[in-house]
Parts: structure tokens; C-alpha cells; sequence
């Protein structure tokens, strides 16, 4: 009996070790990156945070980090890049965006954006203030108490309390719908990633997706474009005044 439960202890001890170590490991990397950070080894933090990103996944922390580190490193392009799939993650960041509007003034290209209709643009500053996964806590939490909102509409002997709660649950009602309109919008930005960086020093955008092309723009590391579609070689993108052109795939980071 005594070996048996020696042999479930070790496995447990086991089991606890391989769930805590990568735990540990990753903190220690995150340390390690910030220590060389600190020390203005940029070259060392942008390897150390690729590799935390490469071992563990997505994190809008570890983007904001690493775009930090390409910036002080002066590359302008990888900087953007990284800040802007931090905001992807995270839209209601402002230290991101605040870099992120930093790393742009350092871009060549100033290309000013087409207006809005005012709709679409207070939508998507709404939608942006959270993340999806928090859209999506807000709706839970909301949907939960218009059930009981309703419990004491339907049930209350109570006049004052009856009207509150009807009128709670409808307020409620609506922030539920809103808030998975916002999630579902939110969550298609992240799984459909249309927009991209330019990371060659600088690039020409053609009429056709061939070098016979006849040239329209030229642009520089670090411009955003959306990707329309892909030709072999060359992708379709729409410069953010509206302007469309081809330019060589291999020029662009996908976001």
C-alpha cells in the first residue's frame, strides 16, 4: 500500500512539475528580455521576446514589448508591425497606440486616410475600447442580470419594483446585443487579418502584378496597406487614401 501511494505522489509531483515549469520558464524569459532591455541590449530583447511568442502564443504584453525593443533598435517597420498586433489583442490599450502613433512619425510615408461615414467611425471607436474576449464577459454578465430582471418583472407583487426591473431588462437587453455585435466584430478583425506592413526599404506599387507594370507609388518601410488579394508573387493592396495597386508579396508582413 505504501508503495502504491509513493507511486501516486510521484506521479502527482511530476504532474504539478510539468504544469509549473513552462510557468516559471516563461517568467524567466520575460525577465531576461527585460533586463537586457534595460541594459540596452535591444538585440538580445527582440530574440528573447520572438522566442517567448514562438514557444507560448499570442500575447498583446509580450507584442507591445517587442515593438518597444524594435523601436529603440531603430527598426521602424517591425516596430509598427508588432504595435499593431498588440492592438489587435488589445484596442483598448492607449500605451499602444500612443506608440504606435510614435513608431508612424518615424515612417517616411504620410498618407492621409479617407474620412468615414461618422456611423462607422463612432461603431468602431466603441468596438475598440475592449477586446473580444471582454465584449464577451460584458454580454455574460449583462445576460445574467436581465434574467433576473425579468425574474422580478414577472414575479414581483411589487408596482416600483416591477417597472425597474422591465426597464432594466431592456437597457440590459440592449447591451447584450451590443456588446456581441462588438465581440463578433472584434474577433473577425483578429481571425482575418487583411491588413499589412511594408518592410522593404522601399517598394513600388504597379498598375498590373508584373514588373511591366506601369509604377503609381512609391512606398517605404513601415507604410500600412490591406491586402485585397494575391497573384502568384504579388498582392493587391489599398493604400489607406484608397488608392490600389500591386506590389511583390515578399515586401509585406501580414499584421
Amino acid at each position: 500500500m505504501r508503495t502504491r501511494s509513493y507511486i501516486k505522489t510521484l506521479w502527482l509531483a511530476i504532474l504539478i512539475q510539468c504544469l509549473v515549469w513552462p510557468v516559471f520558464a516563461q517568467d524567466a524569459s520575460i525577465k531576461e528580455a527585460e533586463v537586457a532591455y534595460t541594459k540596452e541590449d535591444y538585440t538580445t530583447a527582440i530574440q528573447l521576446y520572438e522566442g517567448l511568442l514562438k514557444n507560448n502564443g499570442e500575447s498583446a504584453a509580450i507584442y507591445y514589448n517587442l515593438g518597444n525593443a524594435y523601436y529603440k533598435n531603430g527598426q521602424i517597420a517591425p516596430a509598427i508591425l508588432n504595435y499593431e498586433r498588440a492592438l489587435l489583442l488589445q484596442p483598448g490599450d492607449k500605451d499602444i497606440r500612443f506608440n504606435l502613433q510614435m513608431a508612424k512619425g518615424r515612417a517616411v510615408d504620410k498618407i492621409e486616410p479617407i474620412g468615414h461615414f461618422f456611423l462607422t467611425d463612432w461603431f468602431n471607436a466603441i468596438r475598440d475600447l475592449a477586446s473580444a474576449d471582454t465584449w464577451g464577459t460584458v454580454g455574460i454578465i449583462c445576460f445574467l442580470l436581465f434574467i433576473i430582471c425579468l425574474v422580478v418583472f414577472f414575479f414581483s407583487k411589487i408596482r416600483r419594483f416591477k417597472q425597474l426591473g422591465f426597464y432594466a431588462a431592456l437597457v440590459l437587453l440592449l447591451i447584450v446585443v451590443f456588446s456581441n455585435i462588438f465581440g463578433f466584430s472584434q474577433k473577425n478583425e483578429l481571425e482575418n487579418r487583411q491588413e499589412a506592413i511594408v518592410f522593404a526599404a522601399s517598394t513600388t506599387v504597379k498598375s498590373s502584378p508584373d514588373v511591366s507594370g506601369t509604377d503609381l507609388v512609391v512606398l517605404h518601410e513601415g507604410t500600412k496597406v490591406a491586402v485585397k488579394s494575391t497573384l502568384g508573387e504579388w498582392s493587391e493592396v489599398e493604400l489607406e487614401d484608397g488608392n490600389v495597386g500591386w506590389m511583390p508579396s515578399k515586401d509585406i508582413e501580414k499584421i
